[in-house]
């Protein structure tokens, strides 16, 4: 994050921006919700973006209850900055037939709450460095190759950290030959297999597949939001571990939890929906195990060039 010019005995003005274009909208909504909740009142000016899933910049009075319920009819486009020396929002107004900008406020930092792709990706880290304003997070690079499971994978493999195996194929290998994909998927293993969106989180897309049949139907759900679908070799008998890792050049990793999933692996409907997964913290591992997961995130977490925070997911077997 870049340094801000709010002197110390003002608020600093926080845009915080959320939903977007990807499948993981909604889930940008719950996260948004999350960050506003503890954005002390005393210390922050806050104002809040909503991107639709149409890709429209709109602010108002109680944007993410708007956001919500999706209804838009009381909020206005806002024009983010654009270039160096411009850090202001700006609301296009509509009267009389007649467009006019009004300044709302000049901002001292963005805090994108955004996932997936067009926002989590690289991509509005992009222009927010094109304007030269301040924000919270990982920069291009980081984002991107954080964003991306098959080129964090090599990442991975070219820094020595231990991953799970994998394939990376294209939709269009599976619309011209699929049976060439299947053959080369189970060449990983035996069932069960993960298809994975190479570009989306929160387990949008992703199938367990312990068939052909099931395999085929997961390359499909997968190819329904990314051209490039990751197919991972399933792991028995592992806990799912969590850390947390902040800073910068030097990052530091939080004590590690543990997932507790409610279904037969950690679906997005376990995520969000029933609500029924837990998170053990501090997690029950020996203090050696947690010791090496820390230090796998941080050097993940360096290897990618990240930055601000991030979370990294482990498989264990202990």
């Amino acid at each position: 994050m870049k340094n801000t010019t709010s002197t110390p005995t003002q608020k600093l003005r926080v845009a915080v921006i959320f939903g977007g274009r990807s499948g993981e909208h909604d889930v940008s909504l719950m996260s948004a919700r999350s960050v506003l909740s503890v954005l002390d009142s005393q210390r922050y000016e806050v104002f809040q973006i909503g991107i639709t899933l149409d890709g429209n910049w709109l602010t108002g009075q109680n944007t993410i209850e708007s956001f919500e319920k999706k209804d838009f009819s009381n909020l206005n486009p806002v024009i983010p900055p654009t270039q160096p020396s411009h850090s202001a929002l700006y609301q296009l107004l509509v009267t009389n037939n007649k467009e006019t900008l009004n300044k709302i406020s000049d901002i001292d930092v963005f805090f994108p709450v955004l996932h997936g792709p067009f926002g989590e990706d690289g991509t509005i880290q992009g222009l927010l460095e094109l304007a030269d304003v301040a924000y919270v997070g990982a920069g291009v690079a980081g984002s991107s190759v954080g964003m991306d499971k098959g080129i964090f994978k090599d990442v991975m493999r070219a820094n020595n950290i231990p991953i799970v195996d994998s394939i990376l194929v294209l939709r269009s290998e599976i619309e011209n030959d699929l049976k060439s994909v299947i053959s080369k998927a189970e060449a990983l293993g035996a069932y069960p297999l993960f298809t994975k969106p190479a570009n989306l989180g929160s387990s949008v897309g992703i199938s367990k597949c312990n068939s052909p049949s099931d395999l085929t139907e997961g390359l499909m759900e997968a190819s329904r939001y990314d051209r490039r679908i990751l197919i991972e070799k399933g792991v028995g008998n592992v806990r799912e571990v969590e850390v947390s890792v902040l800073g910068n050049e030097e990052p530091t990793a939080s004590v590690c939890g543990e997932v507790l999933p409610s279904r037969e692996f950690y679906s997005y409907e376990s995520k969000y929906i029933d609500g029924t997964s837990g998170l053990l913290i501090p997690s029950q591992l020996p203090n050696d195990i947690t010791e090496k997961i820390k230090e796998y995130a941080t050097r993940a977490y360096k290897a990618i060039d990240c930055a601000g925070m991030a979370r990294a997911d482990f498989f264990c077997r202990y």
